[in-house]
């Protein structure tokens, strides 16, 4: 939700300061089919039953170096798409510091305190690495806990959108 959030201020911040929507179709992408793939692959591992499936979690790894390649890629392109990539690296670092599994604050982990681990997801504790790039912090009015490297890719999917629809001529090349 924080990153469709992102989006949406970036277009209206875009259009606040006399900006277009259709500058975004005006965009060229290279493989812009493998990163829907990719977007795609990372959401169904999140939010479907494959996020049960003990291995799913490589999966998510794979799609979040995938996201990195991309995002690295287009940053002549579009401006501000490479805090999403320095976002997403830092969810990839935590991540592979911890079995291919992203710590969650206990005070947000839920069903994840009797459990353990579900998916890409555990439980911070003393046996987890680097909490402080984990999932702990709460932005109101999300009820969802994100980690720093999701706000970092927030912002960036905001500043990206908000340059592509306010002034295109910089941003295609």
């Amino acid at each position: 939700m924080l990153f469709l959030f992102a989006i949406v201020l970036g277009i209206v911040f875009g259009l606040f300061t006399g900006g277009r929507v259709g500058n975004l179709a005006r965009i060229r992408f290279r493989w812009a089919w493998f990163v829907i793939a990719v977007v795609l692959v990372r959401e169904a591992v999140l939010v479907t039953p494959l996020k049960h499936i003990e291995g799913a979690q490589y999966v998510y790894v794979l799609a979040l170096a995938g996201i990195i390649v991309w995002t690295v890629w287009q940053r002549k392109r579009l401006m501000g798409i490479w805090l999403v990539s320095v976002g997403t690296a830092l969810n990839l670092v935590v991540i592979l510091a911890n079995g291919a599994r992203m710590p969650v604050a206990p005070e947000f982990a839920g069903s994840l305190l009797t459990q353990g681990s579900v998916g890409q997801y555990t439980v911070m504790g003393e046996g987890t690495r680097l909490n402080l790039l984990g999932d702990w912090i709460r932005l109101y009015p999300f009820l969802e806990v994100y980690s720093p490297g999701d706000v970092l890719v927030a912002i960036g999917l905001a500043i990206a959108v908000f340059i592509a629809v306010a002034t295109p001529a910089r941003i295609v090349s």
